[in-house]
């Protein structure tokens, strides 16, 4: 379970959020809504414990995720409004990669199964930087493919993608909260919205 306790998140000397409180039980997802500028992206960090908050607390099954440190890391996928690929290498070898720099074996066959279902796999062998905005956006999503990591979080998740795209992902999400795992989502529009979340939380307009 994940638990935030009287979170406050900063960009400069800004205030964005203040005393932010929630509990997200095994199975259950949280969708954040709010403008560019409102705080999301702030948030998100906290949550992945990427940056620490000006004050307020993060719990991962009752225990702090700062004292948990590389442990609570384990737990988390972290996927940015930015893709986190690099750009010269083919989308099979940035799965390979992410799954090294996580400490995790890969498997060739799940990789290019995953690359398959995010619709991507004709260009397994291509580096990124040739590809569009929504494949990149797919080879970063198809980390989703492969389970273990029970805490999901998710920027703009569905940002580049058509339909049948999103589609699939809202599939991913899905799968991964009936299996017990935690997913909290971010947009700044309703582009999650083949998720029924069990929790919306609304943050502020920007000044």
């Amino acid at each position: 379970m994940l638990d935030v306790l009287n979170l406050c998140g900063r960009r400069g000397e800004r205030t964005l959020f203040d005393k932010l409180a929630f509990h997200l039980e095994s199975g259950e997802s949280l969708h954040v809504h709010g403008l560019n500028g409102s705080g999301k992206t702030t948030l998100l960090r906290l949550l992945c414990a990427l940056v620490p908050p000006s004050a307020g607390e993060i719990r991962w099954n009752g225990v702090s995720a700062a004292q948990m440190g590389r442990e609570y890391h384990s737990q988390v996928l972290y996927l940015g409004h930015r893709n986190a690929i690099k750009e010269e290498l083919t989308p099979l070898e940035n799965l390979e990669f992410f799954f090294q720099a996580g400490g995790a074996s890969f498997d060739r066959g799940d990789a290019l199964k995953a690359l398959k279902r995010l619709g991507i796999s004709d260009a397994k062998s291509l580096p990124c930087r040739f590809l569009s905005e929504g494949q990149k956006r797919r080879v970063a999503l198809a980390r989703l493919v492969f389970p273990g990591r029970p805490l999901w979080i998710l920027d703009e998740p569905c940002a580049a993608l058509d339909t049948e795209a999103a589609r699939e992902v809202f599939s991913l999400i899905g799968a991964h909260l009936r299996r017990g795992g935690i997913a909290v989502l971010a947009s700044p529009r309703d582009d999650v919205s083949g998720i029924l979340a069990d929790h919306e939380l609304w943050l502020g307009h920007p000044c």
